[in-house]
């Protein structure tokens, strides 16, 4: 039996898809409150079979927090994904998000040294690596470095993947996966979907900053290739950046423009007017009592050039990127379809 957390998200439900596709029994982790409804959605845009796969998940309610539920619904399983994960850029959602990433990590940890989980796969990301110095690619040992200007995110990264490697160190044998921006469609409201709406709508901005993109759906492979049975004892108890390609971000926006038939964003948002930006939006945020729409935190680094080396899975399995060109005219066709 597999055991996947953080089904109902983007990587979760791919990986979903490509469990299930194989032939593979399922039990996926939900709050009461999850809305399961998008992993059919996700599973219809690549196979007419979407409700006979979905039919084949075995659904669970729990809580990643609550340590008990964790112990009870990991008997009889012998791998896991750990997907689940609060992802927020808002200062208020710091501690909670902490609590949550960090101590949901260590929950299910404990839970399968308890039972002898045989394989374990984390989902980090790259906000859980360090920075060059000189500009050069960020790679596997491109180490954290503790900062007051982390976010709240980078953080819940770091130490949620520092609970696997203490569970490595106390006996599981794990794979972590540290995924740059992840392109995929879905709930076209959050994450990275939302940007095809936002210029879709006309997005008039874009920055000149540069980072890592990778397709979901190579994400969800990776992950299944890495704990396959003929590559787990090469690639156990280590991490791998998962990056199809280094752009910035105002090639990426003219690409989804283009695939989109849409305007290019024409006007640089320097940091400077990031920062008023950010600002404005928490004073309208004060005499709304809404969330603002900007932060600090989500614009911070925006014009900054952070380049990621994502060849070593490919150079330890046989595994191969998608061009990044054709994963955004997919990901634009199908937005596009499902707004039409």
């Amino acid at each position: 039996m597999i055991f996947v957390t953080g089904g109902t998200g983007l990587v979760g439900s791919h990986l979903l898809f490509n469990l299930l596709s194989s032939g593979k029994q399922v039990r996926v982790l939900k709050r009461s409150t999850s809305n399961v409804k998008g992993v059919k959605k996700v599973f219809a845009y690549y196979t007419d079979q979407a409700d006979q796969l979905y039919e084949q998940i075995e659904w669970v309610e729990g809580d990643i927090l609550d340590n008990h539920s964790m112990e009870e619904l990991l008997v009889g399983v012998s791998e896991v994904y750990h997907c689940a994960a609060i992802v927020s850029f808002h200062a208020n959602d710091r501690d909670s998000m902490l609590n949550n990433n960090v101590k949901g990590t260590a929950n299910i940890i404990d839970a399968a040294l308890h039972h002898n989980v045989k394989k374990f796969c984390h989902v980090s990301s790259i906000a859980a690596l360090g920075k060059t110095q000189d500009g050069s690619e960020i790679n596997e040992e491109t180490y954290w470095i503790p900062s007051k200007r982390k976010s709240g995110y980078s953080l819940s990264k770091f130490f949620s993947e520092m609970e696997v490697w203490r569970g490595i160190e106390e006996g599981l044998e794990a794979v972590i996966v540290n995924p740059s921006i992840i392109l995929g469609p879905g709930n076209w409201d959050i994450g990275s979907p939302k940007l095809f709406q936002a210029i879709a709508k006309g997005l008039k901005y874009y920055t000149k900053g540069e980072t890592g993109f990778v397709d979901v759906r190579d994400v969800a492979s990776a992950m299944v290739q890495l704990m396959d049975e003929q590559n787990f004892m090469k690639t156990k108890n280590q991490r791998f950046i998962l990056n199809a390609g280094n752009m910035s971000y105002q090639n990426f926006f003219n690409k989804i423009a283009d695939s989109l038939q849409k305007p290019r964003p024409r006007t640089f948002a320097s940091d400077l007017v990031l920062q008023m930006a950010w600002r404005a939006a928490r004073l309208a945020s004060f005499f709304s009592g809404k969330r603002p729409q900007i932060t600090r935190e989500a614009v911070s680094g925006s014009n900054l050039i952070h380049r990621y080396n994502g060849e070593k899975i490919q150079k330890t399995i046989d595994f191969h990127y998608r061009n990044l060109d054709e994963t955004i005219c997919d990901i634009a066709h199908l937005f596009q379809k499902d707004i039409s």
